[in-house]
């Protein structure tokens, strides 16, 4: 037996030490790959922190909260609760969780960008134009900062999707562990090895930006819109894909096969689609959308000067 089918088709009799580093080295896996729960939400908060450290942070910020759900399924697992998870499809409300969750992010950092209602200004918001003539939204004049703890939250949430991976830890893996106090380290070790990854590829995501032609100040620009933008609109495409996927169950489903042995890579299914919509298509236009924002800003600076 090969280290792959090992790790995606344990075997029963693991000692506790076995049960943690496969669990350890599948959550690295699951880290790796372009999973709907993960790469979305990290690329959009590290693109917007523009940074090493800032890119870091959220990764490891939204694994804490993806772990400490894990751990709590691992323990469900164990003692037996986790049956709804084979009888339900939970895939559908937890798309609309997430998707609610990153829209409410990305209007906060727009601040009212995409959603010029009066009901926060009813609530005893601030209002969304300036009273200049030109009418600037004011996100414009002071726009807020990536609300990088928000990540935990997602993680949370996020957590509660069910996969190939969360399947072993929760099924094979967890029932193994010789008592119930051992329960939820296997989930925990899951995420830390998703929190690896998430790490190492939120630096990656945080660094995108570190362009020698732009300033600070302008990489900040691009960064926040682009996150903005990334989980506002994806946000909403993760909405229409758990409707879509409550409608019409058998959408889940769907998959095309890749021939590749690695779950999350073995097919193109609606969690891979969802992978290239908000990191793929979303996240370069995004890109460049703030990109073009900035150059504007720079050449009427230059102009005034």
């Amino acid at each position: 037996m090969n280290i792959l089918q090992l790790l995606l088709n344990p075997p029963t009799g693991l000692g506790l030490s076995e049960i943690l580093f496969i669990s350890l080295l599948l959550g690295m896996m699951h880290g790796a790959t372009p999973d709907e729960h993960t790469w979305p939400i990290t690329f959009s908060y590290a693109i917007g922190k523009y940074s090493t450290k800032g890119g870091m942070a959220a990764g490891f910020l939204f694994s804490l909260g993806f772990t400490i759900q894990r751990a709590l399924l691992t323990t469900l697992g164990y003692i037996g609760l986790a049956y709804f998870y084979q009888r339900y499809n939970l895939d559908g409300p937890v798309y609309i969780i997430v998707g609610l969750v990153m829209a409410i992010a990305g209007s906060y950092i727009l601040k009212g960008r995409y959603l010029h209602l009066p009901i926060d200004v009813a609530l005893g918001g601030r209002a969304h134009h300036t009273n200049k003539a030109s009418r600037l939204p004011l996100h414009e004049v002071h726009e807020r900062d990536i609300p990088l703890k928000m990540t935990i939250v997602h993680g949370l949430i996020a957590g509660f999707g069910f996969g190939a991976y969360a399947s072993i830890i929760t099924f094979i893996l967890a029932p193994q562990v010789p008592g119930l106090i051992y329960a939820p380290l296997p989930g925990v070790m899951f995420g830390v090895g998703t929190m690896i990854m998430q790490i190492i590829f939120g630096a990656v995501f945080g660094n995108i930006l570190r362009v020698k032609k732009f300033n600070e100040d302008e990489i900040k620009i691009i960064g926040r819109r682009a996150a903005g933008r990334v989980l506002y609109y994806g946000g909403w495409v993760f909405v229409l894909a758990g409707l879509l996927i409550m409608l019409f169950p058998s959408i889940d489903s769907w998959a095309i096969s890749t021939g590749l042995p690695i779950p999350n890579l073995d097919a193109v299914g609606i969690g891979f689609l969802l992978v290239v919509v908000v990191v793929g298509a979303l996240g370069v236009y995004s890109i460049i959308r703030g990109y073009q924002e900035a150059v504007v800003i720079r050449n009427q600076r230059l102009s005034s000067a």
